[in-house]
């Protein structure tokens, strides 16, 4: 059982907009799939006690679960949110973010982060491009990224944004990989690492969202580049037509600008020239 409050469950709510009994604007299939990479079936009985709805059972599964698990679903949902924002032109309801996300960093026992930049900072700040050889990776795949870095730049000149997104998110979890493999028991001793039946799976078998929670849980990657990455992973994910079908997703050039510049911030992170 988690230990949320009803003053925390008002924040949350408000940021989820669950009071029509929806979740932000998961689908059925998309709210099942978000909680499958948890290893929980929300759509089972378990979680039916109020009823069949999204947001009732999304009450259920506050009740029922440890504050880590709950912590863990809830972050990534907070960075739905706010991919929703950047890429709708919505603003962000900046109060109710800041206390959700001080709610899920209690929930998942790290220190809350008082100073998120929102979107148009972060794209106006600047981070320079570091050369691949400083880069964690070996250097056949170095020339990979940098032929993908290229392609990207070219993508976002002639307006090919979507590509852009894939080439940013598939760079980023190459150097990321790079990263854990060159540091291995820092990344397989976070309390971040993902397991499977007690232990920590391997570097193959992780997924973008588990090395960007590692990565700036060891300090590899800044708060404000988690942040953003997460909204690069979830933009990545629409590689499937499908996804981008039920979603609506329809990038523009400052979605792609954003996730060009999460990828720079990112990789002057990883290799310390930030």
């Amino acid at each position: 059982m988690s230990s949320l409050t009803s003053a925390e469950k008002v924040y949350l709510e408000i940021i989820l907009n669950m009071k029509n009994g929806y979740v932000l604007r998961f689908t059925d299939v998309e709210f099942g799939q978000l909680f499958n990479k948890h290893g929980i079936n929300i759509h089972g009985e378990k979680y039916e006690i109020y009823g069949t709805s999204k947001a009732k059972k999304m009450r259920s599964f506050w009740e029922r679960e440890s504050d880590r698990l709950v912590g863990s679903v809830l972050s990534e949902m907070l960075d739905v949110y706010v991919a929703i924002c950047n890429s709708s032109g919505k603003e962000v309801d900046s109060n109710s973010l800041k206390e959700s996300r001080r709610v899920v960093a209690r929930l998942s026992g790290v220190r809350v982060e008082e100073n998120y930049m929102d979107a148009g900072v972060f794209l106006r700040a600047e981070f320079a491009m570091p050369s691949t050889q400083k880069l964690p990776i070996e250097f056949p795949v170095a020339e990979i990224i940098q032929a993908r870095l290229k392609e990207a730049q070219d993508c976002l000149r002639i307006g090919a944004y979507l590509s852009v997104i894939f080439q940013c998110g598939s760079v980023l979890e190459a150097v990321l990989l790079g990263s854990a493999q060159k540091y291995p028991k820092k990344f397989n001793q976070s309390k971040a690492s993902p397991k499977q039946n007690g232990k920590v799976k391997s570097f193959q078998d992780w997924s973008l969202l588990e090395f960007i929670n590692v990565a700036s849980e060891v300090g590899l990657l800044k708060p404000d580049v988690q942040k953003f990455s997460h909204g690069l992973r979830d933009f990545r994910n629409y590689i499937h037509p499908y996804q981008q079908m039920l979603s609506n997703f329809q990038p523009d050039e400052h979605t792609a600008k954003l996730c060009f510049q999460v990828l720079k911030a990112a990789l002057a992170d990883v290799s310390g020239e930030r």
